[in-house]
């Protein structure tokens, strides 16, 4: 039989695309609502946050991601309960725990995590379309080609909006923008560049590399096919690192939040459980998580510390303000041990004997 580890790793593999198809519904439906005239209008009097205000970024748009955070966090509870250790209450009674996603502290924990991540998404795209405003003002750019670049181009065939910045990190962002100059410059170095991204579109390498051997620009209907699919690329890995982390996020906090509600439903004491950080092993494994491998807490509430600084209770967790660094892409796990019999020994006065 699998591990709960295994089983848990399987359920976020089978959980991350339903997020990742939440976000990205998200930002075709902020797409499918823009009207290009109102942004451009703004764009020309220089009016810069009216022009993000016309692309309507809502935190509304993301709430379906709420919904697969939601998900995400019961299947996760829900298998945990099924895999618990036996309960019993301190006088050796059978404890029967059902998994409860309506408890008070789950809900909050739900409603945390939503708002959190909700709230990063939105500030974060509004952030990447204001640095690209002020970026194609620096270059003495249009309002309508700053417009289009930021919300994409419609497709005459399908009706929607492709290979706009909307969903991207200002990082990815400005990948693309360099791309996007170096083609129309004939900048040899930075189509050269070009070619070492690994989410290019390689069916346009052959048509960059005759560029670079010329020392040419490429023609802007050219450019604007090639950036565009590095857009599209950009957005899908965009969607793909927040499905990935915030399932695992999720599914980490309720087997966390399951362990808290067992304990309670015994009307067991935190102390009696130490947690142990396990990491996969593997080369790809960040520094401060191959530190962090063994180490082990006691009780609940002691987080782990990274030799980063990071506070964490659990891979994944937030609420102690760990940051990206530590939390993107982690697959570790941590143990959870409880030592039942050390409660056994408490109420036959063991503790007692020990103290005198």
């Amino acid at each position: 039989m699998a591990s709960l580890r295994q089983q848990l790793d399987a359920l976020i593999e089978e959980l991350s695309p339903a997020m990742e198809k939440a976000f990205r519904e998200a930002i075709e439906d902020i797409k499918s609502e823009i009207v290009l005239k109102e942004v451009v209008e703004r764009l020309e009097r220089r009016d810069v946050e009216g022009a993000i205000a016309a692309l309507h970024i809502d935190p509304a748009a993301f709430r379906p991601l709420s919904e697969a955070i939601r998900t995400a966090f019961n299947s996760g509870g829900l298998l945990v309960s099924k895999n618990m250790p036996r309960l019993s209450d301190p006088a050796g009674g059978r404890v029967v725990f059902r998994w409860d996603v309506q408890n008070q502290r789950a809900e909050q924990i739900i409603r945390e995590a939503s708002s959190t991540m909700i709230t990063h998404v939105t500030e974060d795209t509004k952030q990447m379309a204001r640095e690209r405003i002020e970026a194609g003002y620096a270059k003495g750019q249009g309002p309508n080609t700053i417009a289009l670049d930021i919300a994409g181009r419609v497709n005459r065939v399908t009706g929607r909006r492709e290979g706009g910045l909307l969903g991207m990190t200002s990082q990815l962002a400005r990948t693309v923008e360099n791309a996007r100059t170096a083609l129309l410059s004939g900048d040899v170095e930075g189509m050269k560049h070009y070619l070492t991204l690994t989410r290019r579109d390689k069916r346009f390498d052959r048509q960059v590399a005759k560029a670079i051997r010329e020392g040419k620009p490429l023609p802007a209907d050219a450019v604007q096919k090639i950036t565009g699919r590095l857009a599209d690329r950009y957005v899908q890995l965009r969607a793909q690192t927040i499905a990935r982390t915030e399932t695992q996020s999720s599914v980490h906090a309720a087997k966390h939040e399951a362990y808290q509600q067992g304990l309670d439903r015994a009307g067991r004491d935190g102390s009696l459980v130490t947690r142990r950080w396990r990491s996969v092993g593997d080369g790809r494994v960040r520094h401060t998580h191959q530190v962090l491998n063994a180490e082990e807490v006691t009780g609940m509430d002691l987080p782990f510390q990274s030799p980063s600084g990071a506070m964490m209770r659990f891979p994944g967790d937030t609420s102690l303000d760990a940051g990206a660094a530590e939390i993107i892409g982690c697959r570790c796990h941590v143990e959870y041990n409880f030592d039942f019999a050390e409660e056994y020994a408490r109420s036959r006065g063991r503790m007692w004997l020990r103290t005198i």
